[in-house]
């Protein structure tokens, strides 16, 4: 089942929305469940709540796979360039954002120590890093890996969809060599070929693309602190939810079951 609720964000001050996924059996034992916390979380399940009209159908996954779990998504604001920029985790100075201070710490940190709080005192989870993992697509992919990278002793695990990491690609680089990471820390990083510049053939990954570099520069930088990191070029994708949606099986499989 999923239950929607808002939550006060404390960022700025307004309340936001939560799309929180419970296991079927949930109200019939007394079981713990680990945690994942999906940005964009109105794209998740059901059609009717996502922006473009397609959700991923990550109900209809969850029901039916064999690790029961709850999900949290979180609502962005909708109003103007909100989302942006409670998802940009950098100041901005130039590129498609142009000039902006996002207030993407200050979202990650309202996760772990307002939202994760009352996630973990109101439903029966596991509260430990083992057991809570993050997720996104685009700028929710961009913080999902900022998150599981410098608040690594909340999240042991990452789902990284399509990130945008071109404006802020040396801030990561700094924060992913710098920071404490676990050497349990599993990431997922992903991209479309068609959602690369200037590639004709979407039949094959072209490794010299700027996504293909980026994601696998990332996961180098990830490996090399002792991390375990698994990229994945969609052929043929795109930047929406439908093809993210085909991603579930093999980014849940790789975080909770390799």
């Amino acid at each position: 089942m999923v239950i929607k609720r808002d939550i006060w964000f404390s960022p700025t001050q307004k309340t936001r929305g939560l799309h929180i996924y419970l296991p079927d059996s949930y109200d019939y034992t007394q079981e713990r469940y680990p945690v994942m916390y999906f940005f964009d979380g109105h794209n998740l399940f059901y059609d009717g709540d996502a922006t473009y009209g397609t959700c991923w159908g990550l109900k209809d996954f969850l029901d039916h796979w064999d690790k029961n779990m709850i999900i949290v998504g979180i609502e962005c604001g909708h109003e103007g360039e909100e989302r942006l920029n409670e998802y940009c985790p950098y100041s901005v100075n130039g590129g498609f954002l142009g000039h902006a201070k996002g207030v993407g710490n200050d979202t990650v940190r309202w996760m772990v120590e307002e939202l994760k709080e009352m996630i973990d005192r109101e439903y029966r989870t596991y509260p430990f890093r083992e057991c809570t993992a993050v997720a996104g697509s685009s700028m929710g992919g961009l913080m999902a890996l900022f998150a599981v990278i410098r608040y690594n002793q909340w999240f042991s695990k990452a789902a990284c969809l399509s990130s945008a990491l071109g404006f802020c690609l040396p801030s990561i680089y700094h924060d992913v060599r710098s920071c404490p990471i676990d050497p349990d820390t599993r990431v997922y990083l992903s991209w479309g070929t068609r959602e690369a510049r200037g590639v004709t053939d979407h039949t094959r990954e072209d490794k010299s693309s700027y996504m293909s570099r980026r994601n696998r520069s990332i996961a180098n930088y990830l490996r090399a602190r002792g991390a375990t990191a698994q990229i994945f070029c969609q052929v043929g994708g795109q930047h929406c939810e439908a093809d993210w949606g085909k991603q579930i099986q093999g980014f849940m499989k790789f975080l909770w079951q390799s």
